[in-house]
């Protein structure tokens, strides 16, 4: 089965580690596509990840690419697995509750049933342990399409030590190869 990758890379610091996790898919001949939300284009440009996955980036809903497709589908049935890494607490909220107002969300919600959806969080302790986040993430989880990798234990960008950090990029890749099984 041809691997077919859609990582979808939200406005998290964590975003710079996806750069190794694409070298490691490429290694295995995986075929990777980016989309990068506008928070995630503060932290790192899509010429990085152009560069990297050989793929054109998308950035934008609204800019067209292919005038002979519509994007947002073409992407969903392009993959056979979408990660979502770094997710963040607002992503994982609109993915949760069907809130499709970027590229990003619009084609999780595009994707067939049969399409796993891989999340990797990465956030403040505080923010991955709010009620809010914690029900977003039981919801995923109900849904048998959703699976949750992460996060871990470390120092954080703030500077404080807990659970937060970006899984690696090693057990990320073993899921992704389990779940494409």
């Amino acid at each position: 089965m041809n691997k077919n990758i859609l990582i979808g890379i939200t406005g998290g610091i964590a975003a710079y580690k996806i750069c190794s996790l694409i070298n490691f898919l490429k290694k295995e001949r995986v075929e990777v596509k980016v989309i990068l939300t506008e928070a995630a284009q503060k932290f790192i440009t899509p010429l990085t990840f152009q560069t990297l996955s050989g793929n054109t980036v998308y950035t934008d809903m609204f800019k067209i690419i292919d005038t002979t497709q519509v994007e947002h589908i073409a992407l969903a049935k392009w993959c056979n697995l979408m990660l979502v890494a770094p997710a963040t607490a607002n992503t994982i909220g609109k993915i949760a509750n069907g809130i499709a107002d970027n590229l990003l969300t619009t084609v999780v919600m595009a994707l067939p049933k049969e399409t796993p959806v891989l999340i990797a969080p990465a956030m403040n302790t505080n923010m991955w342990k709010n009620e809010f986040v914690q029900q977003n993430i039981k919801k995923l989880k109900e849904i048998g399409k959703y699976h949750l990798i992460g996060p871990s234990s470390g120092k954080l960008a703030c500077g404080n030590e807990g659970e937060g950090t970006l899984i690696n990029s090693k057990e990320i890749i073993a899921k992704i190869n389990a779940l494409l099984e």
